[in-house]
This record gives C-alpha cells, structure tokens and sequence, in this order.
C-alpha cells in the first residue's frame, strides 16, 4: 500500500526533506517503509504499525513545513525514534518554538519535547528545577531564555553560577588573583555565553555588572532583585549551600537550577544539596521540576550510546549488590 503527501512547490519539499533529501535518508536508515520523493509528492510503501506511524509523522511534518519550518536529520532521528516508540508529536509543536536568535544568526530552540517542557517551565515557573544527563542542553536553552529576556529589558542582571568544589583554601596555591584561579571551573558558561552574543558585547556586559559570573560560595549574603539567576552543576552543592542559594532570590527573579544527579564531585560523607531540594520542594507552589533523560540528548549520537552503556551497567551492579545481600 502507498500513501501519499503533497507538497506545494519545491521549496516546500526541501524544507521537509531537508539539505540533500538528509531528512529523508535518515527516515529510511532507521524505518521499514520505503519513502521516497517524486515531484512534490512523498510516499510512504508498506503497511503495518510502523508504516502508519511513518506516514502520520510525515503529514505532522509536512504540516509545519506549510508553517514556515525546517527539518534537519536531527529532528527527523528524534522525532521518528518517538513515533515508533511512543507517539506521533506534534511537529509544529516543537519547530515553532524559539528561545534566542543568537547574534551570530544561530536559532537556539528546544529540540526535543522533554526540553521544549523545560523551556515552557522556566517561562511559567519563579524556579525551575531540571536534572539530566550530559548534552541534554539543561544549561544551554536556560541560557538562552536568559540571554533573551536581558535583551528584551525584563531582567536588569543575569547572574550565572556554579559550585567550584575545589575553590576554597585548597585554590590557595595556584598562582594569579581570584578571578584567575576560580575561572576554570566556570569556563563552561562563558563559553555558552560567547556563542549567544559577541565576545565584545559580553565583556562589556561583565564588566558593567549586568552579566555576572561567579562561583556559589561568593553568593552568600546578597539579595538578588530583578535578575535572572542560573546555577549550574547544583548536583556538586552542599545542602546548606543549595538552602544560601535558593534564599538569595530577590523581588521580580527567576532561577533555574541544572545538575546531573550521577555525577556528584562532593567529599565522601557530603550529601548533594540537589537531591534534598527536590524532595523538600516537590509540591511547593510556584517552583516546577523536569527530568531530562537519554531521549533528550542533543550532542552526538555516541553521547546518547555512553549514557545507555552507563545506565546498564549501573543497573547490574545493584541488582548484584541486592543478590548479594
């Protein structure tokens, strides 16, 4: 059986099939149903559950090609592996929604449906708590719905900070003053930072104050009004210094905190302040929590095969320790 879907024009059928019809050799690398492209028409050949899924997830992208938005093999990989796996999505759903344009001309976007749940709770959370593994883009999107309200004047500061484990008396040797010895462990933010606007525009930004990067311990005893305040690697905060963090948050704030529960730095014997807080403010009002998983992952395609090969393993080392025991 073949079923069809009909395209207007030309640039209609690139935009569906994507830079060197890449959408379409991804759909067929990864599905039984042959699809295939004559004039402006896709078909889809075969019948079965997975032809249905095929074809219903072609029209959902066809109709969001009709709205103005392009597919790359990335999106095609994600959202087939969704649609044969789960459920068809909404493909205008996902395309239609943009974080920032970065000033280099880069649309930065959720692209999957876990971080596009993500991006719509920090828009309608005072706090937003997401934990996930790496290249789940947890930092990056908060980043850029940070970077856009500054840019738009609804924040008058953006505070990015992280938890240098390291940065305490142990920094005492290195060599440089204390901006030189603690940047290393938050290179990471800068680096998102300078893919979102100029380099010469940031360092403006910093030096005025508006863009703030610190490490967590140099929160302590502020009161942050009117700033939008990310903390990333919160997995490596202490309880009592995830309860200084959450308590600094000042009139007109949001904060978004990010962390990987599986990769906890702290001292033998330090319970991670993440864990506690998600527990103690599971079901208070105003603060939203997100779980980003393996389907979330945006990096190479390796990333999302370490993190399974991670998972299994760690899943046979406590079903050995409870035979064990």
């Amino acid at each position: 059986m073949t079923k069809a879907i009909h395209l207007a024009d030309d640039a209609e059928l690139r935009a569906l099939l994507g830079d060197g019809d890449e959408v379409l050799k991804t759909i067929n690398a990864m599905a039984e149903p042959r699809v295939t492209a004559r004039g402006h028409e896709v078909r889809v050949e075969g019948e079965g559950p997975q032809s249905d899924a095929v074809y219903r997830l072609l029209e959902s992208m066809a109709s969001a090609v009709r709205k103005g938005h392009a597919l790359s093999a990335q999106d095609a990989e994600y959202l087939l592996r969704r649609a044969l796996t789960d459920e068809v999505p909404r493909v205008e759903d996902l395309l239609g929604k943009t974080v920032l344009v970065s000033e280099k001309g880069r649309r930065i976007r959720p692209r999957t449906l876990g971080q596009l749940r993500y991006v719509e709770a920090i828009e309608d959370h005072g706090v937003t708590f997401c934990i996930g593994p790496a290249g789940t883009g947890k930092t990056y999107l908060a980043m850029g719905l940070a970077v856009a309200a500054l840019n738009e004047k609804q924040y008058q500061r953006l505070i990015l900070s992280r938890p240098a484990v390291e940065a305490g008396e142990s920094l005492g040797f290195l060599p440089g003053d204390l901006r030189e010895k603690v940047d290393p462990y938050l290179r990471p933010l800068y680096d998102a930072l300078y893919d979102m606007m100029r380099m010469e525009k940031a360092q403006r930004l910093l030096e005025r104050g508006t863009i703030e990067v610190v490490p967590l311990a140099y929160m302590r005893g502020r009161t942050l009004n009117d700033a939008f305040i990310i903390l990333d690697e919160a997995q490596n905060t202490t309880e009592a210094q995830m309860k200084m963090f959450l308590t600094r948050m000042g009139y007109s704030s949001k904060i978004v905190v990010t962390g990987d529960v599986t990769q906890v730095d702290l001292p033998a014997g330090r319970r991670s302040g993440l864990g506690q807080a998600r527990q103690l403010l599971a079901d208070v009002e105003g603060i939203a929590h997100v779980d980003l998983g393996e389907e979330d992952v945006v990096r190479h395609p390796l990333v999302r095969r370490i993190i399974r090969a991670y998972d299994a393993a760690e899943e046979r080392s406590e079903e050995s320790h409870a035979v064990i025991q």
